[in-house]
């Protein structure tokens, strides 16, 4: 653990590492993700019903636009164009350019995942009416619509592979250049609910997490050879009056250049891990309530933290809802 995280304490500002993003959205953050070709901005979905595009390098709101209901997640299909969904049931797509936006379809219930899937251009989502739907973002229009076994809450795209987590411990294997099958049926590795699940930048496995304070690493090739190597471990668990307390983790992150990866808990914390050497490189300050979503640059050189408060304990007062951006440095995100 470096020096500097080692004395930051509590969840306020640390110094040049980090900020925090002006006009943060005024509910819960759902998700933040950073443009596919540059650190410079970052897409922040809400729960007060709207997707913000913000400049990081200029820490200002570049625009909004809005849902008639919370958005759950959204994301870039290019440098230009973003999509989300959310508990209107509906997709949608804008330019970020003109500051247009359409709607291009919808879900029998609640959107949960967009994930765009560059090999195959195709844009994926995940719906609580147990299936997922693929749509061609040139029309746009809708591409297809596959059954899973219950509701979707989490999916993640290895290459031309689609990796859905799904209620009841679910993990279904998809072939998104051939979805007339599933490739492979799993059952999670962790006992408790699937809370996320994201793809190494190497295409091999992928990391999932659970509600209760435990991270998986699988790898995708079903070979007994490859298989063995899976392992899980505790983490997010803090003892407090001498009480091991668990939380959820809620998000994984890859770093796209070193394949390290940093998982956020509901304790507040983010930590780096190096799933190869199977250790944490580093753990930051605790942040002033549940961190919601992560998103490294695309260059792995700055990490998006959305700092929101997820209702765990119900509608208590909690710390306001904020993104800080925070620079990472090869000692915290690189295998030793």
């Amino acid at each position: 653990m470096s020096g500097r995280t080692a004395i930051e304490k509590n969840g306020t500002m640390t110094g040049s590492s980090e900020f925090q993003l002006a006009q943060p959205p005024e509910d819960g953050i759902s998700s933040v993700q950073f443009s596919p070709s540059s650190s410079q901005f970052l897409l922040v979905s809400s729960w007060d019903t709207s997707v913000r595009l913000y400049d990081v390098s200029g820490n200002s709101q570049r625009l909004k636009y809005t849902h008639s209901a919370p958005v759950l997640d959204c994301a870039f299909s290019d440098s230009t164009h973003s999509w989300s969904g959310g508990l209107d049931n509906q997709l949608k797509t804008h330019d970020l350019n003109t500051d247009q936006g359409s709607v291009v379809g919808s879900h029998e219930a609640p959107v949960r995942c967009v994930e765009f899937c560059p090999e195959v251009n195709v844009l994926v989502t995940g719906s609580w009416d147990m299936s997922v739907r693929l749509w061609d973002p040139r029309t746009p229009c809708n591409a297809g619509t596959f059954t899973q076994p219950d509701k979707v809450y989490t999916l993640s795209v290895a290459g031309d592979r689609l990796i859905v987590g799904t209620a009841g411990r679910r993990v279904l294997v998809w072939d998104l250049r051939n979805m007339g099958y599933v490739q492979q049926r799993r059952e999670s590795s962790l006992k408790y609910q699937t809370r996320c699940i994201r793809a190494f930048p190497n295409k091999q496995g992928f990391v999932l997490s659970s509600i209760e304070g435990r991270v998986a690493v699988e790898y995708l090739d079903p070979s007994l050879e490859v298989q063995k190597k899976k392992y899980a471990f505790k983490c997010h668990r803090l003892k407090e009056n001498g009480i091991e307390q668990v939380y959820p983790v809620n998000a994984i992150s890859f770093h796209g250049l070193h394949n390290t990866f940093a998982t956020g808990g509901s304790d507040g914390f983010v930590n780096i891990w190096d799933p190869f050497n199977k250790k944490r490189l580093c753990q930051f300050h605790r942040y002033p309530t549940s961190v919601a979503s992560l998103s490294f640059s695309v260059c792995g050189s700055l990490l998006a933290i959305a700092a929101s408060y997820m209702q765990e304990q119900g509608d208590i007062s909690h710390a306001s809802d904020n993104v800080f951006i925070r620079q990472v440095t090869d000692a915290e995100t690189k295998p030793k």
